[in-house]
């Protein structure tokens, strides 16, 4: 039998096929002096090879199109980033080789980027695979890249890079596995817009033997190496099941004995808007308005290609300028309203400007925090620039008016009643004529759900954030991956706890973080009393043809035995066996 393994799974589909293993540059050049005669020469070269490759990085994206020209574009201006290549200039005049000084420079910045949190700390693989084509122009050596072959294989690496992934062959590359990454990496977002089953955070990727024949399922994370020909003949099977189910899945997300679960999408801006009204997408259940505050500042100030922040969504809007001020109250009526036009009739709830910590800006964050994660980040932040938040929250007011559209506006990191009062406050100061809620991120939250639905209208669960603080574990910590899975059971107590209290209020309870994507975890979800999932658009047909499959009585006796176990692993099987019948 085969051995079966697992990492996340985070693009749906079955891969079974050959190992490959991505070719990589050299990573370190000799550290050798050059003549100070020299450096104009060397100064020279340096400035040729980041031309040509953020000119190689832009034509890339131009093939690519879509969602992958955004992201090459923002590793482009990577390249070209004027005061990274200042100090690779004042490297060279102080006796670096051109190689050296670029790959010295760009570990600096490396360094930065690995410790100031999720979104930017998921960003070093983008700069890595900058440094290593300039690195690797400059030797002459190989670029980084997929192998060749003329054969289909599944792609092993230690990570993605965007330029690799936008310009993946389906027909080649059947699937990857990524030893780093997680779900919400580049090299997982684009996965999934290619639709290539994909699973990241695999232990033991580069390790595995070249040539092995693996079957690689997106959906579970699992990955069985050298399967028996039966064991390939299910997978295949479960996967031509699943695409029958697409094809037949249509409407609004509901049970198979009709109770109603509106899907709805997450989005960064208006560029995310034609995926998820193409998906079905019955409204937006996460409209992560950062997208227009977070520009690109300077390297020095820890926000390194801010146009890849916040799952990349920047795109034409974060553009705007380079300003470290915020955007005018007229730019953000209009980027709201782009968005609010494209659901008439339907449900589209805003969380205002979440900042601070891993998403620093310089008008808004303070300058010097022990532990920005647990300080002064969402609506605390807000709080403490009340003139920021009246802003915004009069411009959503006027994006919406006029438009047959349920608009709904939702405050990050609520701890209490208390903040949720000023939210609810600020609301109706800024004459907004909408729903407003809170979003459960912090246990307390969950735990106090019910006085804080004495203030509030709605609850949204951020799963994310909450198992983070649930478990003190960063989510960028591939070695406390145990304790991010949305699967763990006192995850799911506090699911089940703030669902509760918002039933007895009589108000809605959402999920719009990733574990509204799992097909099984949504049945799960919808079992704990959550009225709405949302997600990503691509995974929306996934969710609504696996809801469509079990009653909500299903549904709940799968929660249930989910809720029944003790760790992640025992609650995904509990809930598999009860929905399969076993």
């Amino acid at each position: 039998m085969a051995e079966t393994l697992r990492g996340v799974g985070v693009s749906h589909g079955v891969a079974i096929g050959q190992v490959r293993h991505m070719g990589t540059a050299v990573l370190e050049p000799p550290a050798q002096q050059t003549p100070t005669a020299e450096a104009p020469r060397e100064q020279a070269r340096a400035r040729q090879a980041v031309e040509a490759v953020a000119a190689d990085l832009q034509a890339r994206g131009n093939l690519a199109g879509g969602e992958a020209q955004a992201v090459l574009e923002a590793q482009s201006l990577m390249a070209m980033d004027p005061e990274l290549m200042a100090d690779v200039e004042r490297r060279i005049t102080v006796g670096s080789t051109a190689e050296r000084a670029v790959y010295d420079a760009f570990a600096s910045y490396r360094a930065l980027l690995a410790n100031a949190g999720e979104y930017l700390a998921g960003r070093v693989a983008d700069l890595d695979d900058v440094r290593n084509r300039i690195v690797a122009r400059l030797m002459g050596v190989p670029m980084p890249g997929v192998p060749d072959s003329d054969e289909p294989y599944v792609l092993f690496a230690r990570d993605l890079a965007p330029a690799d992934t936008a310009l993946l062959d389906p027909a080649l590359v059947l699937g990857f596995v990524t030893e780093e990454g997680g779900p919400t990496s580049h090299s997982a977002i684009l996965a999934r817009a290619l639709g290539v089953p994909a699973v990241v955070a695999f232990a033991g990727a580069t390790g595995m033997a070249e040539g092995v024949v693996v079957a690689v399922d997106g959906s579970t994370g699992e990955v069985l190496v050298d399967p028996s020909a039966e064991e390939q003949a299910r997978l295949r099977a479960v996967a031509a099941e699943r695409k029958a189910a697409l094809a037949a899945s249509s409407g609004p997300g509901q049970t198979s004995d009709g109770r109603l679960v509106p899907l709805l999408a997450n989005i960064g801006g208006p560029a995310d808007v034609p995926a998820a009204v193409a998906a079905g997408a019955e409204g937006i259940g996460l409209f992560r308005t950062e997208f227009l505050f977070l520009n690109q500042h300077s390297l020095n100030q820890h926000s390194l290609n801010q146009h890849s922040l916040n799952e990349h969504r920047l795109e034409q809007h974060g553009s705007e300028g380079l300003s470290s001020k915020p955007p005018s109250e007229e730019s953000q009526v209009e980027a709201y309203r782009a968005v609010l036009e494209a659901f008439p009739e339907g449900r589209v709830v805003v969380r205002v400007l979440d900042a601070g910590a891993d998403k620093p800006l310089e008008f808004l964050s303070p300058g010097d925090e022990p532990n920005p994660a647990l300080g002064v980040r969402g609506l605390r932040s807000l709080l403490e620039h009340p003139e920021v938040l009246q802003t915004q929250l009069r411009a959503l007011a006027r994006a919406a008016a006029g438009l047959p559209v349920y608009l709904e506006v939702m405050a990050p990191m609520v701890a209490d009643r208390i903040d949720a009062r000023a939210f609810a406050d600020a609301c109706r100061t800024a004459g907004l004529g909408a729903k407003f809620g809170a979003m459960v991120e912090i246990p307390s939250a969950a735990l106090r759900a019910r006085s804080i639905l004495e203030e509030v209208e709605f609850l949204s669960l951020g799963t994310n954030d909450l198992a983070q603080y649930t478990f003190a574990a960063d989510r960028q910590v591939g070695a406390l991956a145990r304790l991010q899975d949305p699967w763990q059971p006192a995850l799911l107590d506090l699911v089940a706890s703030a669902a509760e209290a918002a039933r007895g209020a009589g108000k809605s309870c959402g999920v719009c973080g990733e574990a509204a994507a799992d097909p099984v975890l949504a049945c799960v979800l919808t079992g704990l009393g959550v009225t709405s999932l949302s997600m990503g658009a691509a995974s929306i047909p996934y969710v609504r043809a696996t809801l469509a499959k079990y009653t909500f009585a299903q549904c709940e006796r799968a929660a249930a035995a989910a809720r029944a176990t003790d760790t992640a692993e025992e609650a995904r099987k509990a809930a598999n066996q009860v929905l399969s019948g076993e």
